[in-house]
């Protein structure tokens, strides 16, 4: 499961309501950021999931409203003497500015907390086990933006009614035969995997895109995503302003989201300048399934 909280919806300017871009997804045990802009460090205690162990940062860019929450938020966590790793991943460009502002307030090549620094490139990200990540290159302002793939893996359950007629007992060979090994039970009776697991359950699909001026090309990424969060920064009234800016309207994003069979949809990095109202009824007419994100929201997949 992938459980996802949304602490910071805004676009490059927060609101009151709103602040600056970042996500908190927890999977299997791990706990990863992405993007941290200002003030992230205080969603993460205004949202109940305080300080405890983050694994690592994935930056999808190097604008300043997606990173500048990072000196504020090692600084505490320096503070509180954390032995952890942080590991920042980020397209080339994105880590030069992260390593030079980390560098202007504590000097080349330190940091309050044990940093590595991970370029993206794209493809696999990393390999949990229980999940992996893939990022994908995205078009925006000419930074080198990317977005992110997680997935799990789909599982074949043990049918309790099939180990029970066949007298496998509780314990280890259950482990066994749910890993995909044969076991031999008492009588000499050989049971083979196939005799008592289901039906495969298909894997959870979470596509992470920010800032993007096109959907153009990230089709093959994004089909069959049970949840994809997408920002929608402008309406389609104002088309040429996004244009302008690097970024999608509503419509963009919700016609994107139908043409690939996306299951649910969440709109963020969300402007002042429109009530949500509005931006859930251009959304809404394309792709039903659809949310417009705000501070704090908790999504499972």
């Amino acid at each position: 499961m992938f459980a996802l909280t949304l602490l910071g919806t805004s676009a490059s300017v927060p609101s009151a309501e709103r602040n600056h871009p970042a996500l908190l997804l927890e999977a299997a045990g791990e706990r990863i950021l992405i993007d941290c802009g200002e003030g992230t460090q205080r969603q993460l205690l205004r949202s109940g999931a305080g300080f405890r162990r983050l694994d690592r940062i994935l930056l999808t860019h190097g604008h300043l409203d997606h990173v500048l929450g990072i000196p504020g938020l090692f600084s505490t966590l320096g503070l509180r003497q954390t032995s952890d790793l942080m590991t920042i991943h980020g397209g080339p460009g994105t880590l030069d500015i992260v390593i030079r502002m980390l560098a202007g307030l504590w000097g080349e090549g330190r940091a309050p907390i044990a940093i590595e620094f991970a370029p993206l490139s794209e493809g696999p990200v990393v390999d949990a086990g229980e999940f992996t990540i893939d990022c994908f290159p995205v078009r925006h302002r000419d930074t080198d933006s990317f977005g992110f793939v997680f997935q799990s893996p789909a599982r074949r359950h043990l049918l309790s009614d099939r180990l029970s007629a066949l007298g496998v007992p509780d314990g280890p060979m259950r482990g066994e035969l749910a890993a995909g090994r044969s076991v031999t039970i008492e009588g000499g009776r050989t049971i083979d995997p196939e005799d008592v697991l289901g039906a495969p359950n298909s894997g959870k699909k979470l596509v992470v895109i920010g800032d993007t001026e096109t959907t153009e090309g990230l089709s093959k990424h994004v089909a069959g995503a049970d949840l994809l969060v997408i920002e929608a920064t402008f309406l389609d009234r104002d088309s040429p302003t996004a244009r302008d800016y690097g970024h999608l309207t509503a419509a963009e994003a919700a016609t994107f989201a139908a043409a690939n069979s996306v299951r649910q949809l969440v709109l963020t990095h969300l402007s002042g300048r429109y009530e949500d109202e509005e931006i859930l009824a251009e959304a809404a007419k394309i792709f039903p399934d659809v949310r417009i994100a705000a501070d704090f929201d908790r999504i499972t997949v």
